[in-house]
């Protein structure tokens, strides 16, 4: 029976079950010939655009939609820092992280962000994904949108191309491997802004996951390369709200001072610890956010206690109470 996803809690719609006419017609709109697992986009009569996932269960065929947002939404309407971003977006050349668990809204994240730039200055920004979400219309911007599968064979062949089509700006949907990886510095060392995301619960385990794509041997050398090259990481959590939506909870860093040398060292405890000391300036930790979430009564408590790593710092910092490691409020 097909179920709906609603403020994060899965509910049963109130239709029959789709039969094979179905799913007949569905493989067949998605290009998936006769393959058990296929992901693709789709557009649906009224225009609505899906990230879709083909699959198999017991032998019978399934599918997952994933509405995508058809309108580019504004960087303060996410409750993202959008200052933060925005400072990122502003430069000519790095690599700017978003990081979370799937359907963390990293994606939506990344859109607004080109959706300002689009407003905002001229730039030819290049989009290599799997599938193609958002669709820009060009503004001040140019976009050339490459979708894998279909425009390119592969994300890491993809970005290796697009350094060839003249691009200021580089969105990849997701940094999957080494070569990828590897890419995507030289593009930022090489004069390019490069937007990337990977699935990491957190900051300093995004660091920890790009440099765990290479060898031992060689992770000295990509440190030194990343901190050099690295803007910003922000790590984003999509939590059940108190009025049935959803809040967004937050931990970001910049690559500045004393982050740089942590980043290039490989020192991830004492990154995690000053990213929970930070103001909200050059970075915030994620008890921070989740303490202002549920002060303003977007989140309740006891959610903002399971989504935090220290349920009892969290707890000590809506008391009010300080100790050594207090987060600071803003």
């Amino acid at each position: 029976m097909p179920r709906v996803r609603i403020g994060g809690q899965l509910e049963l719609l109130q239709a029959e079950a789709m039969g094979p006419d179905f799913f007949d017609a569905l493989w067949k709109k998605c290009g998936a010939g006769e393959a058990r697992d296929f992901d693709a986009s789709l557009i649906a009569a009224g225009g609505k655009r899906f990230r879709v996932n083909l699959l198999r269960s017991l032998g019978l065929r399934a599918a997952v939609f994933r509405a995508i947002r058809s309108d580019i939404p504004d960087l303060d309407s996410l409750r993202v820092p959008a200052g933060v971003l925005r400072l990122w977006g502003e430069s000519r050349q790095g690599l700017i992280i978003v990081c979370g668990p799937a359907g963390s809204g990293k994606s939506t994240t990344l859109a607004a962000l080109l959706g300002w730039m689009n407003s905002t200055r001229a730039r030819h920004i290049v989009t290599i994904e799997d599938p193609v979400e958002y669709s820009f219309p060009d503004g001040l911007c140019t976009f050339t949108q490459r979708e894998v599968g279909i425009d390119t064979p592969t994300f890491s062949e993809g970005l290796r191309r697009c350094l060839r089509q003249n691009p200021d700006v580089i969105l990849i949907g997701e940094i999957r491997d080494a070569e990828a990886a590897t890419t995507a510095l030289q593009a930022a060392e090489t004069g390019h802004l490069v937007l990337a995301t990977l699935h990491s619960p957190n900051c300093p385990d995004a660091v920890e996951r790009l440099e765990g794509l290479f060898p031992a041997e060689a992770r000295d050398a990509i440190r030194r390369t990343l901190s050099g090259q690295l803007l910003g990481v922000l790590c984003q959590k999509l939590l059940p709200g108190v009025d049935g939506g959803l809040a967004l909870a937050s931990e970001f860093f910049s690559n500045v001072g004393a982050f740089t040398k942590y980043v290039s060292d490989g020192r991830l405890t004492e990154l995690s610890d000053a990213i929970a000391r930070g103001d909200g300036k050059d970075s915030e930790g994620l008890l921070t956010s989740l303490a202002r979430l549920v002060r303003d009564g977007r989140l309740a408590e006891d959610i903002a206690l399971s989504a935090a790593s220290s349920p009892s710092e969290l707890l000590r910092v809506l008391r009010g109470v300080s100790s050594s490691s207090a987060v600071t409020k803003r």
